[in-house]
Formats: structure tokens, C-alpha cells, sequence
């Protein structure tokens, strides 16, 4: 028990508490105290005696771990917060530090949600690297305590795409592919290496009945070249007999068989 209690301390002093990074370090005190069954001494304002009639043993067990939190606390700080608390005790001590730094950490939470969903990929950049870069904002995000779930993650990622991978957003979305991000990165590989092959051309991928991604074949033009000179003013199926002459005014003569002019 002594060697697992050392090691989790570790965490502790291995980066004190400087204000920054308040939400790591919370973090890890909670990790500890429950090791060693303490962490009801920063959660609840537990009052100073445990009762007048509780045994003399537990009295001292309980002076003992506010003690020790207490110690704890002040020990893994920087010299700056030290002198602010060291005159309180455990559960003051987090109280304040909570009133000090969450409109801090509150903050850091809606940048990176910022930087998050305004995060987009221009034609032509690297799609891997990008999404790489997402992940990074998501776990982060997570480590704050708000983690997204798989489902919005990836859409959140796939809203970010550029104009090229339309295709393959609409064919991810129509065959309702469950994925994880990694498992989402890894499927972007072979669309993002036919990118590069084809220049600037539109990812086309449909998934067949066995889920295999194939090519969809560009449409043929059939139209013919439009006639020029005298084939476009020639009519086509000849010309009626029973039109009227331009000589007489009547139908069916032509100006070669009429007898006025023979």
C-alpha cells in the first residue's frame, strides 16, 4: 500500500499547482485522495469535530486526514499560492481555488469549442493533418470534462471538409458508417491519395453491396458538331409539293413547268 501511495503522489509533484493548470492538477488530487480514502475532506465542509460522542480514535483519524490533505495541497503549489492558503484548510482551499481559476478554465473551454467548429481545410491541404489537429482539439475538450460522443465528433469533422469531398461526406453519411476518429483517419487515405493523383477533381467513391469503394465512370458526350456553311441551310426530308408558287399563287406548280413562263 506504501508503494502504491507514493507512486500516485507522484503525480502530484511532478507539476505543482501554479493557477494554470489547476483542472490537471485537481484532477490528480482527486486520483490520490481516493487511493487513500480521503477525498470526502475536499468535497464536503465537514465540520472540525466528528462528534462529542464520537470514540477519541476516530477524532484523532479525522484531525489526522485533514492534516495530511491540507499538507498535500500546500506541498505540490507554488510558492505565490502557498502563501494565500496556508492558513486554510483542505475544503477552503479548493473552494478558493475553484472561485479563482474556473472563469479561467470556462474561458479555455470556449476557445478551444471555438477553435473547434471554425476549424476548416482549404482545397489542396492535407486532409490527415487536419483531422489530426481536430482530434487534438476533441481530446482536449474531453479532458476538460466535456467530452463529445463519437456520432457529433465525427460530424463536426466531416463539416469541415472542403468542396471536393462532397461524394465521399454524402456516401459516409447515406451507408450510416459507424467509425471512431481513428477509424475515420484511416479511411481518408485512399480518398486523399486519388486527390492527389487527379489534381483538383472531385472524390467520387460509392460503396458497392460488399462495402468496397469504386470509382463512378464519367458520363460520355454523344452531341455532334453543329453544321457549317451550306449543309446547315439545306432542309432536311426535301421540300413539300403541295406548297403554293411564288410566281402564280398556286399549289403544286413549280416555275420550271408553269406554261406563262415556257
Amino acid at each position: 500500500m506504501a508503494n502504491n501511495t507514493i507512486s500516485l503522489r507522484s503525480l502530484l509533484e511532478k507539476e505543482k499547482s501554479n493557477g494554470i493548470n489547476f483542472l490537471d492538477w485537481f484532477r490528480n488530487l482527486r486520483i490520490v485522495l481516493k487511493q487513500e480514502r480521503k477525498k470526502l475532506v475536499i468535497e464536503e465542509a465537514v465540520p472540525n469535530d466528528p462528534g462529542a460522542n464520537a470514540p477519541r480514535a476516530d477524532k484523532d483519524k479525522f484531525k489526522k486526514h485533514m492534516l495530511d490533505v491540507g499538507c498535500l495541497m500546500l506541498a505540490t503549489m507554488t510558492p505565490e499560492l502557498q502563501k494565500q492558503h496556508e492558513d486554510m484548510v483542505a475544503y477552503e482551499m479548493i473552494r478558493n481555488l475553484k472561485e479563482i481559476y474556473e472563469g479561467q478554465a470556462r474561458q479555455e473551454r470556449y476557445e478551444t469549442f471555438k477553435a473547434l467548429f471554425q476549424c476548416k481545410i482549404s482545397e489542396g491541404s492535407p486532409v490527415g493533418a487536419h483531422v489530426i489537429k481536430m482530434i487534438g482539439y476533441i481530446q482536449t475538450l474531453e479532458k476538460m470534462g466535456f467530452a463529445l460522443n463519437d456520432e457529433l465528433a465525427i460530424d463536426v469533422v466531416l463539416q469541415s471538409f472542403p468542396d471536393s469531398f462532397n461524394q465521399f461526406v454524402l456516401n459516409f453519411n447515406m451507408n450510416e458508417i459507424n467509425k471512431t476518429l481513428p477509424q475515420l483517419l484511416g479511411m481518408l487515405r485512399i480518398p486523399e491519395c486519388n486527390m492527389k493523383k487527379g489534381g483538383s477533381k472531385s472524390i467520387l467513391m460509392v460503396c458497392d453491396a460488399k462495402g468496397k469503394g469504386k470509382k463512378v465512370p464519367k458520363s460520355k458526350g454523344i452531341g455532334k458538331t453543329k453544321p457549317k456553311g451550306k449543309e446547315a441551310l439545306k432542309p432536311k426530308g426535301g421540300v413539300s409539293k403541295d406548297g403554293k408558287c411564288f410566281h402564280c399563287n398556286k399549289p403544286g406548280h413549280w416555275k420550271k413547268k408553269l406554261p406563262c413562263l415556257s
